[in-house]
């Protein structure tokens, strides 16, 4: 099992219930789609799953990551370093170091298997460079290793996030709506790169979304959150405009807008071309 979650839930010092007693399995090479509307708890709950937040001290409450504990009633593990090593996650705003190329932005991915001193000076091995230069041709961007991340487009920027995770050999990959802040062309080309890792590689793949209509062309698997609680944990081919309405009342209009679900045309995932964004355009010498 890649996750599991039991009896988690979240109430910050406001008051708001963020999460209410979420309970979730995700099998090892599964891509899932985390859908809801604004507040529903999405971000919140890969937060949690990546052990940056700490739940409620609830009995029986635990997170764990292929077999490991992250969390347990409240607690974050002492060795949750080790355990998000396995762990990449890829920001809705990227977090890239703006100054810095893109090749040390995705070697940066390499960091938690290095010795201190290395770390610490940056020094990294040809083979390391290697392997971020292969990382970067599978995104479609080996040629821009060398520019500062600050000249990348938006869309080049979180494909140069996705191939941090590649560095640094993530098994379960949480993308936190990757796709909000991208134009509809470069949403598709990061949807395709996570699509063709977890299959390619066998990654487990949760991600957010706001559109219903990219979760049901590249994810098999839905799970919908509302007020913190899961309300549907099924099939997309399920998924219907009416279904959506029913669960989230007026909310559902933001899930809904702009998708082609409202002209009853979804897209099943089996109608997916296969991508050819990683389709290793150029050898490693030529790359660099």
């Amino acid at each position: 099992m890649a996750l599991r979650i039991q009896n988690l839930s979240k109430r910050f010092s406001s008051g708001t219930l963020a999460l209410d007693a979420i309970n979730l399995e995700i099998k090892q090479g599964e891509m899932v789609a985390l859908i809801g509307a604004s507040g529903s708890g999405k971000s919140t709950l890969l937060r949690h799953i990546a052990g940056l937040m700490a739940g409620d001290a609830s009995p029986g409450s635990v997170i764990e990551v292929a077999g490991r504990c992250v969390q347990r009633e409240g607690r974050i593990q002492r060795d949750v370093r080790n355990i998000r090593s396995q762990v990449g996650f890829v920001f809705q705003q990227f977090n890239l170091v703006d100054r810095l190329p893109v090749l040390m932005n995705v070697l940066v991915g390499r960091l938690h298997g290095m010795p201190w001193w290395r770390s610490w000076t940056r020094w990294f091995t040809a083979q390391d460079r290697a392997r971020a230069l292969d990382a970067l041709a599978r995104v479609g961007i080996a040629e821009c290793h060398a520019q500062r991340a600050s000249t990348l487009s938006g869309g080049q920027q979180q494909r140069a996030a996705i191939a941090r995770t590649l560095v640094q050999g993530a098994k379960v990959v949480l993308a936190d709506e990757p796709i909000a802040s991208l134009d509809p062309e470069a949403s598709r080309k990061v949807m395709e790169i996570l699509s063709l890792i977890n299959r390619e590689d066998g990654s487990t793949i949760v991600v957010s979304l706001h559109q219903v209509d990219m979760a049901m062309r590249y994810c098999k698997r839905v799970i919908a959150l509302h007020q913190g609680r899961v309300v549907y944990d099924g099939t997309a081919s399920n998924l219907t405009p009416a279904l959506l309405r029913d669960l989230y009342g007026m909310q559902a209009e933001e899930i809904l807008n702009g998708s082609s679900m409202l002209h009853n045309t979804p897209v099943p995932v089996s109608a997916v071309p296969a991508p050819s964004v990683l389709a290793w355009p150029l050898p490693l010498a030529q790359a660099a």
